[in-house]
């Protein structure tokens, strides 16, 4: 079960590539100026993850209105998140989970992905989001077992309203 709705969130540094290279992002260094909104998914280059993702970039104007500044994170290396981003016109901040410890402290990791397709691989990230108010508090908190399940995006942004 994900972290509930007033938990602190769990502090995190994880890698992405910007255009000098790979850099660093640290939940503490980017709280206090927006929300943050984390979306988990699965695997890049799949067929649901690059749905939600797209969809999220063309989108993205809206959840700056809001207030929140949007994140996603899979268990890939930056490398393949980038090269994903680029091939399917993705432009929120991706951050590699490759050790799948982010996932495992937001309890929201497989203990085997998707084991009746012989993907046995834990720790991958279930579909999950997060909003994580300035002050480092989880205010929203939703995870799908089902890879196939997207976030409830009306809910997040009626939540995200609230807190604006």
């Amino acid at each position: 079960m994900a972290l509930s709705v007033g938990t602190t969130a769990p502090d995190f540094t994880l890698t992405t590539l910007g255009a000098a290279g790979p850099e660093l992002f640290k939940l503490s260094e980017n709280l206090g100026s927006t929300n943050l909104l984390i979306l988990f998914v699965p695997m890049a280059f799949t067929g649901v993850c690059t749905t939600e993702f797209c969809e999220i970039s063309k989108g993205i104007n809206e959840y700056e209105k809001l207030n929140a500044t949007v994140i996603g994170i899979s268990g890939d290396n930056p490398f393949a998140q980038k090269a994903w981003a680029e091939k399917e016109g993705i432009t929120l901040k991706l951050l590699s989970d490759y050790d799948h410890h982010v996932a495992t402290a937001y309890d929201v990791a497989y203990s085997a992905f998707l084991p009746d397709k012989n993907l046995i691989m834990g720790g991958v990230p279930k579909r999950s989001a997060f909003i994580v108010d300035k002050a480092g508090v989880i205010q929203y908190a939703e995870s799908h077992d089902s890879p196939g399940q997207l976030p409830d995006f009306d809910a997040i942004k009626s939540r995200l309203a609230e807190l604006a």
